[in-house]
């Protein structure tokens, strides 16, 4: 579980393909202190396990292996050495809670159509798939590769957010182009409140007849 809150720019040191999985290599910092094999990190807010640390001078460099699904599913498919990644260790029990729960799960790809400045800030719109946008909501939150945001605007079929200076400057935001491919977890809250919903409603032919019967 996560909140959001990046930590850190990571650097993607190599990509290499395999037969099961592809190895992914992100050289860190702050992330990397304490970090072990077997913990979890999300990469673009991506929940990966680490499977090996080795050490670079005052970095450290650690390897993930990536499914096929995490790969498809992920702009981590897009990333090429030298790329920045958002970091983020997972939560611990008694850590503020600076952000919203993030489970790391990716639920697939918006695409940046806008990403300008506005004034001091920054305006960026990602157009998302109606499979995403169905829990897109004024004012909720969205994780975008990671980092933990608010909705500013909800359209059919893209949405809206405000990024102040120091957000675009201390994350992976700052290297991101119109036409760039975003990580995006929607809202945990939102997918319980619907499956809720849909298992209280009453089956098809289940009407008053049937419950007089």
């Amino acid at each position: 579980m996560f909140t959001g809150i990046v930590e850190e720019t990571g650097r993607v040191e190599a990509i290499r393909p395999g037969a099961a999985a592809i190895e992914l290599w992100v050289q860190a910092r702050l992330c990397a202190r304490g970090l072990k094999a077997g913990d979890s990190l999300a990469v673009n807010g991506c929940c990966l396990t680490v499977e090996k640390t080795r050490a670079r001078g005052k970095d450290k460099l650690l390897r993930f292996a990536l499914l096929k699904e995490s790969w498809s599913r992920t702009n981590l498919q897009f990333a090429r050495p030298g790329a920045g990644v958002n970091l983020e260790r997972a939560l611990r029990v008694g850590d503020r809670m600076g952000g919203h729960f993030v489970t790391g799960h990716i639920d697939g790809l918006g695409k940046i159509i806008r990403w300008e400045k506005a004034g001091k800030d920054y305006l960026l719109e990602v157009a998302a798939p109606p499979e995403i946008m169905r829990y897109v909501v004024f004012k909720g939150s969205i994780a975008v590769d990671g980092i933990s945001l608010t909705v500013a605007a909800a359209r059919r079929k893209s949405f809206e957010i405000w990024i102040i200076p120091h957000t675009r400057e201390v994350t992976a935001l700052s290297e991101r182009r119109v036409g760039g491919a975003v990580n995006l977890e929607t809202d945990l809250l939102g997918k319980f409140v619907e499956r809720f919903v849909i298992d209280r409603m009453p089956s098809r032919g289940s009407g008053s007849n049937a419950d007089r019967s």
